[in-house]
């Protein structure tokens, strides 16, 4: 007994020290799929994290190359969102109702934008990158719209479809 004992302790000793195997959390989406920028503002931060939620914020070291891709692409996408159909949009409202709710998703739009900015840049950091200027530029930005988001709480913001696919 004590021989199983003393290899099960082993066994378990060295399970609990074994380094923690990268996994991809993310899979191939749309735009569309991902976007948070319809229903009302004031709430874009938490559900733009909701979105993100598969990535283990705890360990960020251990992100995977493909899941700081997919990130990147979302920050892509987003960004072209933006300039290709919002921006577009805003210009061709027909009253200020329909501006001020596609310019409420815009924002929200930038947050899930900035957030995977933000948690690409906080895992490249974890795996020794440096990129602390830049992170902290992107936290500003993302703090500005938020704050926007929240100062909109409770107004209509409009989901605009954008045909993109994303990883």
């Amino acid at each position: 007994m004590r021989f199983s004992t003393a290899v099960v302790a082993l066994f378990v000793t060295l399970a609990a020290s074994a380094p923690v195997s990268k996994r991809q959390v993310f899979s191939s989406t749309t735009y569309d799929d991902i976007s948070i920028s319809g229903g009302t503002a004031g709430n874009a931060e938490a559900e733009a994290l909701a979105v993100f939620s598969a990535l283990d914020t705890e360990d960020l070291a251990n992100v995977t190359e493909e899941d700081l891709d997919f990130l990147n692409e979302v920050n892509q996408v987003a960004n072209d969102a933006e300039t290709e159909a919002f921006n577009v949009a805003i210009d061709n409202a027909a009253d200020e109702a329909e501006k001020t709710a596609l310019q409420n998703g815009k924002i929200k739009n930038k947050v899930l934008k900035l957030e995977a900015t933000i948690l690409k840049l906080q895992a490249q950091q974890a795996q020794g990158q440096d990129v602390e200027e830049k992170l902290a530029t992107e936290q500003t930005k993302l703090n500005n719209n938020i704050a926007l988001d929240e100062a909109a709480a409770g107004e209509e913001s409009t989901f605009l479809s954008f045909d993109a696919t994303i990883g």
